[in-house]
């Protein structure tokens, strides 16, 4: 099965390069495609019911959509009639082959760090694949957002390319980890807060940050609200098969752990927590909640009724299995948003090779009303060493309306 598949490879391979034109080498390609998957590229160039990479798939963002493009060699609609050179200034520039500016939903703040090898190898492997003809839908983006020379603003105020240099002060292994981390795998772009016109603050770099109904909690050292207190193979076992003895991968975490960091090395894994167990976190310890003890009692209550049959009577859930409360990110995270979201909404762990079950944890919006989810949340947060501030009614009632008009699961 492995020899037909890599057969393929090479036939599509040798299909998609140009009459006249050298085919790349295999080893090339295979880097490519590994790198592509640590890239998790596939998740924003797939629409529903798309083929894989040929793009289409609607990205929301506060100024409107951006629709993502065809990465396969199609001709007319894909990359068929890009060249290496288009390809580097699109991921180390956000220049497309046109000379248009991409817009910043596709992460070249980050993959400008790549360097021109791992770009290269990319590229062999995106040719390819199977071209796959699909017209990317028009953006539908407020003006003057619409016009893509406005990007120029954007850029001069946030972007500077540059590839990545090592610190020579540094393991070879903490290198490695801030090139996946800072570069293609693009984590701050999720675990960093955005500011007002949508650019990484890098001042927070890595210490949390909220989208789409849920928030990517901090993933520096910090011993309080980050991985500080994780060891480097837990780190890698989440990274790994989405869950470990304290958290599972749920949400857009689960989507990450599925098509991307499940396949990287066990040297790139390990290469990730070395490097982000050594970053700093805010330094300050969050201070004690103050909650009115009726709201406490009342979230005991809903949390012993609804919630200690899986998670127990202390938080401490199951390892692999069911989340441990005490410590959990999405719990104590200055951003209670994943956690309400579980909540009303339910989630379950996508399936990965090394951990095939995906367990999952029911809806709660039909049953509770926002001051009873609100009441939960609070005591969670306050209890078993927690210490993070409480959720009003207003929050659940605000996170509420907008999964209902997204259409969020």
């Amino acid at each position: 099965m492995r020899a037909s598949w890599l057969g393929g490879v090479l036939l599509a391979a040798v299909s998609a390069v140009p009459s006249g034109a050298q085919s790349p080498p295999y080893p090339q390609i295979e880097r490519g495609r590994y790198l592509a998957e640590v890239g998790d590229c596939v998740a924003c160039h797939t629409a529903p019911a798309g083929a894989a990479f040929a793009g289409g798939l609607g990205l929301k963002t506060p100024f409107g959509t951006i629709y993502s493009g065809n990465l396969t060699p199609d001709p007319v609609s894909g990359l068929g009639q890009w060249t290496q050179d288009d390809f580097w200034h699109a991921l180390h520039d956000g220049i497309d082959r046109a000379g248009a500016h991409l817009y910043p939903a596709m992460p070249y703040a980050w993959t400008t760090r790549a360097t021109r090898d791992d770009v290269d190898a990319i590229f062999a492997y995106l040719r390819t694949l199977p071209p796959a003809s699909r017209a990317r839908p028009a953006d539908d983006l407020f003006p003057p957002l619409n016009m893509r020379v406005s990007v120029e603003g954007w850029n001069l105020l946030f972007f500077q390319p540059g590839v990545f240099k090592p610190d020579p002060a540094k393991s070879e292994a903490w290198n490695r980890g801030a090139y996946l981390v800072n570069g293609l795998g693009h984590c701050g772009g999720c675990h960093t807060r955005l500011n007002a016109l949508g650019a990484a603050e890098g001042s927070v770099a890595l210490q949390g940050g909220t989208l789409d109904g849920w928030y990517a909690p901090n993933i520096t050292g910090d011993r309080a609200v980050g991985l500080g207190g994780w060891s480097a193979p837990e780190i890698v076992a989440y990274l790994k098969t989405g869950r470990n003895a304290r958290a599972i991968a749920t949400g857009p975490m689960a989507d990450v752990v599925m098509h991307s960091t499940q396949f990287m090395t066990g040297a790139d894994l390990s290469a990730i927590a070395t490097y982000l167990t050594s970053l700093p976190g805010s330094g300050a310890a969050p201070a004690a909640p103050s909650v009115e003890p009726r709201i406490l009692d009342a979230g005991m209550a809903i949390y012993r009724d609804n919630c200690a049959g899986c998670h127990g009577a202390h938080g401490q859930g199951a390892p692999e299995l069911i989340p441990t409360l005490p410590g959990d990110g999405a719990v104590v995270g200055a951003d209670p948003t994943s956690m309400l979201h579980l909540i009303l909404r339910g989630g379950t762990a996508n399936h990965t090779q090394a951990a095939p079950s995906d367990p999952g944890m029911p809806a709660f919006d039909w049953k509770l009303t926002d001051a009873q989810v609100a009441a939960l949340a609070t005591f969670l947060r306050a209890s078993w060493g927690n210490r993070a501030s409480p959720v009003s009614a207003g929050t659940v009632a605000d996170l509420r309306k907008t999964l209902r008009e997204d259409g969020t699961d």
